[in-house]
């Protein structure tokens, strides 16, 4: 896939989906800015901790700047947190990380792409400097980011009714 380093400033809409039954439900991170709308593959645990991250980071600006703005506060219903269409992911996202911007009160979310080897390549001959992770940032305001984190946490609850059973093969005795 062909290197892209795109950057959202500011993004007018950011949330996480999925699409597919519980089981084999691929969660997407999605944000958009005018007709520009870029989706991201991620997993269900970079779901949750993505939520966590934001939790701890607005919080922490929160009591450290005293820019409260505390969950209860987001006014949840009248917000459009549906992934939009067309869901087509520019990469799978290997790793994520989370700035903030104090002049302009904005959260930065930078995710990187996962890069995979083609079958029969050896990761011992392969030119490092050559392979180029394509690179998203997206920067949104602190009650975008809040938002973000609330309504991940319920996509991520919406899965099977045991979470320990995800990807695991169950043993029963009689």
């Amino acid at each position: 896939m062909p290197h892209v380093d795109l950057e959202l400033n500011p993004v007018d809409f950011i949330t996480v989906g999925t699409v597919g039954p519980k089981g084999r439900r691929l969660f997407h991170l999605q944000a958009g800015r005018g007709a520009q709308v870029v989706s991201l593959t991620i997993e269900k645990e970079q779901a949750r901790a993505l939520t966590e991250a934001l939790v701890e980071m607005l919080d922490d600006l929160a009591k450290h700047n005293e820019l409260d703005l505390p969950p209860d506060t987001i006014e949840m219903t009248g917000l459009n947190m549906d992934l939009r269409e067309p869901i087509e992911p520019q990469f799978r996202v290997a790793q994520m990380g989370l700035g903030y911007d104090k002049e302009r009160d904005l959260v930065v979310l930078v995710a990187q792409e996962m890069i995979t080897l083609e079958e029969g390549q050896d990761p011992e001959t392969l030119d490092l400097a050559a392979v180029q992770p394509s690179v998203v940032r997206l920067w949104a305001t602190r009650r975008q980011m809040r938002a973000l984190s609330l309504h991940a946490q319920q996509v991520v609850k919406q899965g099977r009714v045991d979470p320990q059973s995800n990807g695991r093969l169950l043993y029963y005795w009689t």
